[in-house]
């Protein structure tokens, strides 16, 4: 039997959150950030790309507008006042230097203890094939909590923060902590059909994103106390 999921610490007062897409956060994790924003914590988001190339029947300049504000509209839900995005292409987001030092900087700008981001393993936890786009994302995600300390790395990228004490890696099929959501589903489920045009996108009906959200939560309750969960694969540094 696997083992029971221990909490996320609570010895932090702001969060950054470094994902791929829009949506990315809202299919992962949101009902935790609900849940950490209600109980006083600071988050906010940084997007690499704005995703463009996420609706099939949108051409990239239409989706732009949609997805943006979908995704401003989903993480105000969820009590987040912050949303960035970088202008990476939707779809060919490479690890390189420049993106870590894009990401060192954006760290260094908003000063995490928290750092938040989806899994960089090459399988997620639906046991499919991981994109690269998350892959190479949440990697250079987790360097760059680690370069932001060092002032001579990017030296150009702000004053140096040290200040990251955990990443919290949603998707993966290794977690290792968990956040309750007992009081933060409603508010989740809220955030995920907030990308209306995403979801009519990939052909679900209104209504569609709560059954699989509540099976999700409830089967990491089992091993969370019996109580609805969001987890994570806990990374310290």
């Amino acid at each position: 039997m696997s083992e029971n999921l221990q909490p996320v610490p609570d010895d932090w007062s702001r969060a950054l959150a470094i994902v791929a897409h829009p949506d990315d956060m809202e299919f992962g994790c949101a009902g935790a950030v609900a849940a950490w924003t209600a109980a006083g914590k600071h988050v906010d988001y940084l997007l690499l790309t704005r995703g463009e190339a996420g609706i099939d029947g949108m051409s990239p300049d239409e989706a732009v507008k949609v997805r943006e504000e979908e995704q401003r509209a989903s993480a105000a839900i969820c009590g987040v006042e912050s949303v960035e995005f970088l202008d990476y292409a939707d779809g060919t987001i490479e690890y390189s230097v420049g993106l870590r030092r894009d990401l060192v900087a954006a760290i260094r700008r908003h000063r995490p203890e928290l750092l938040i981001t989806f899994t960089h393993h090459d399988i997620t936890y639906t046991g499919k094939w991981n994109s690269p786009d998350h892959r190479n994302t949440g990697r250079a995600a987790l360097d760059a909590a680690l370069d932001a300390g060092n002032r001579w790395i990017f030296p150009d990228a702000g004053e140096p923060w040290n200040g990251v004490k955990y990443a919290a890696v949603a998707g993966s099929t290794s977690p290792t902590h968990a956040v309750d959501v007992t009081d933060s589903l409603d508010v989740a489920v809220a955030s995920v059909e907030a990308h209306a045009a995403y979801l009519a996108g990939l052909g679900l009906p209104e209504g569609a994103a709560r059954g699989p959200l509540e099976g999700f939560t409830r089967a990491t309750g089992e091993r969370f106390g019996g109580r609805p969960a969001i987890p994570f694969e806990l990374v310290k540094f």
